[in-house]
């Protein structure tokens, strides 16, 4: 199981405005700042996302490599998936996959894909064999 990721942006602002905007919508609101003055010689500041007590998803300025990484983010309905979608769109993303069943990995597997405005490819998925309600 993960505890955190770091995502690399190239504009931090502009990436805790998107992420502001979208991850509310899957239940991810705890905001955090990170001083990283505070950690060991030239650890970075970030900007922490994360919800029930850990904040796990955090951004740090540098130059993003979106190649690097996909992120998929839990759902829990298809209802959450097309929401997050539709968000993510109206803040800036631009779509790779509209939401609907993933039939190359199962029918059960709902789910959007877009791209952030630093170009990551972000997943809004629900499975619900896995993490329905």
């Amino acid at each position: 199981m993960l505890d955190h990721i770091f995502l690399t942006v190239g504009d931090t602002a502009r990436s805790i405005a998107f992420y502001e905007r979208v991850l509310p919508i899957l239940g991810i609101a705890t905001r955090h700042d990170y001083d990283g003055a505070e950690g060991p010689t030239g650890h970075p500041d970030l900007k922490g996302f994360g919800a029930n007590g850990r904040v796990f998803f955090w951004l740090r300025q540098g130059t993003a490599a979106p190649g690097a990484v996909h992120v998929g983010f839990v759902a829990d309905s298809e209802a959450m998936v097309n929401a997050a979608h539709a968000q993510a769109l109206a803040a800036g993303a631009t779509e790779i996959h509209a939401p609907g069943p993933q039939l190359h990995y199962d029918p059960r597997y709902y789910a959007a894909q877009v791209r952030d405005p630093d170009g990551h490819s972000l997943e809004f998925v629900f499975k619900s064999w896995q993490h329905g309600r």
